[in-house]
């Protein structure tokens, strides 16, 4: 078995030193499943019409929390997964401070949360 090589992870071998500038790593990503799908779309577009009925019915400084929260679910999936999760969980709470009105948002809320499976 002499003079087998087996390499697991990274090997660089480099031969002379000039113009050495750093390793390629090639390595993809791979999307993730849940924030492509349509199901997941069509939720937070329902959550969105939503949310704009509920703005009428919260204070201000509530509406205006709203407002901050809706970047980070409605964004193209380059929002960490943390920052989705507070943001859902924020428009929830105060939704839930309004009563019966605001259930419907935190149904579409949950669905989500199932969706992106942090439920």
């Amino acid at each position: 078995m002499s003079g087998d090589n087996f390499y697991f992870g990274d090997n660089v071998n480099m031969h002379g030193g000039v113009g050495n500038t750093g390793m390629v790593k090639n390595q993809v990503v791979a999307p993730d499943s849940a924030a492509a799908s349509p199901e997941l779309e069509a939720a937070v577009g329902e959550l969105l019409r939503l949310v704009e009925q509920l703005r009428g019915h919260v204070a201000p400084v509530s509406a205006q929390a709203i407002d901050d929260s809706l970047p980070a679910i409605s964004s193209d999936g380059s929002t960490p997964p943390q920052e989705r999760h507070r943001a859902l969980l924020a428009v929830a709470g105060i939704a839930t401070t309004v009563g019966a009105v605001g259930r419907p948002v935190i149904e579409a809320v949950n669905k989500i949360l199932e969706l992106l499976g942090g439920r």
